[in-house]
């Protein structure tokens, strides 16, 4: 890290002061060769013979920040003064629901959308079959820069839209920046439910409450239906220095593999059989993971739909030493399950909030 500190002279003082960049000069292909080289197959492999999630949520974490270094790079400079973390998973679709373990996989990806220290990386990831790539999902990352020791924003190179098409990647960058700005406000944390939430919220009350007594503490399940409290799965993991980045904090595509494991073991153990990830949705990083740190990772289904179930998992540092506990990061989740899976049903007001927002 004291390396690093000598890094903060090469910093830019304005935005303006950087060279724009093209979109096509942050463009990356990456192979992950599983088929034409079987020794790599083990990592990625799960117990249904398919590559595990987990993995490429790792992969394209590496990569998002990969592309937003080649954005900044300057020709002048052996090294980055830059420090570029993961600030948010805004969007991961998946157009497959197996991902084959013996056949190669193709990366590409480029910075889509730049603020002032933030920058959007679009993703796509598409797998060899019969000699051509065909897709299996498009992510959008946002990534931040920060400065060599990882305390303050810093400024990055801004992006030049060259053709139609790329100007509307770049406007759906600025709606996409909107959009997290108006869901932040709209909290229900800051904001009281709107009258269409608060209908909702009743709705659900009504049909459990239980008509002989009519009393608010005397609640009746509906038929097929589990108790969100009822819905829940818990893990622990210790932070090993395995797992840091370069900050000698833990790598973000590690806390994501764990959290979607787990995700993926609730979402399991709620339908009784085999889930498929569909998406993931607003993966907030809200602090840094230190190591040595008590990583305790709470899944929770808070909404099912036919054979859709939608997984949140909270993840939370544990200090050994003061005993604090500290909400690193917020995952959604959401899987297909080979059956028709039961309601979810909330008994209390802290229940009913992820229902409204994950239905909306």
């Amino acid at each position: 890290m004291q390396e690093r500190k000598a890094l903060h002279t090469l910093l830019a003082k304005r935005q303006e002061d950087l060279p724009p960049r093209r979109m096509k000069d942050s463009y990356l292909e990456v192979i992950l060769p599983l088929g034409s080289q079987p020794e790599i197959r083990e990592k990625y492999l799960n117990v249904h013979n398919s590559v595990r999630f987990g993995r490429i949520l790792e992969d394209l974490d590496s990569l998002g920040v990969l592309i937003c270094y080649t954005h900044t790079k300057q020709e002048m400079q052996p090294r980055s003064p830059l420090s570029i973390v993961t600030a948010l998973v805004d969007k991961i679709n998946l157009c497959k629901k197996i991902i084959y373990p013996d056949c190669d996989i193709k990366f590409t990806g480029n910075v889509s959308w730049v603020g002032r220290t933030s920058m959007e990386v679009k993703m796509h990831m598409l797998q060899l079959h019969d000699g051509d790539y065909s897709p299996v999902l498009d992510a959008t990352f946002v990534m931040v820069a920060r400065d060599p020791e990882n305390k303050r924003p810093a400024f990055v190179n801004p992006v030049v839209p060259e053709t139609p098409e790329e100007e509307e990647i770049f406007k759906q960058g600025e709606l996409n920046k909107l959009k997290r700005v108006d869901f932040s406000t709209a909290s229900l944390l800051k904001m009281a439910p709107t009258a269409e939430e608060r209908n909702i919220i009743h709705d659900i009350f009504l049909h459990t409450l239980d008509t002989r007594t009519v009393s608010f503490r005397s609640r009746k399940l509906p038929p097929n239906s589990v108790w969100m409290e009822d819905a829940k799965l818990k893990g622990l993991q210790i932070c090993h220095p395995q797992e840091r980045n370069i900050f000698n904090r833990i790598f973000g595509g590690f806390l994501m593999r764990k959290a979607f494991e787990l995700g993926w073991a609730t979402a399991c153990s709620y339908g009784g059989s085999r889930p498929f990830i569909v998406s993931v949705d607003d993966i907030m990083f809200q602090r840094p993971v230190e190591v040595g740190s008590l990583l305790l990772l709470s899944g929770q289904v808070c909404y099912t739909e036919k054979n859709y179930i939608q997984v949140r998992v909270h993840s939370e540092v544990c200090d050994a030493d003061t005993r604090e506990h500290q909400t690193t990061n917020i995952f959604h989740f959401t899987f297909i399950s080979e059956n028709e899976v039961p309601g979810v049903v909330p008994k209390t007001y802290g229940g009913k909030y992820p229902i409204n927002a994950l239905s909306s």
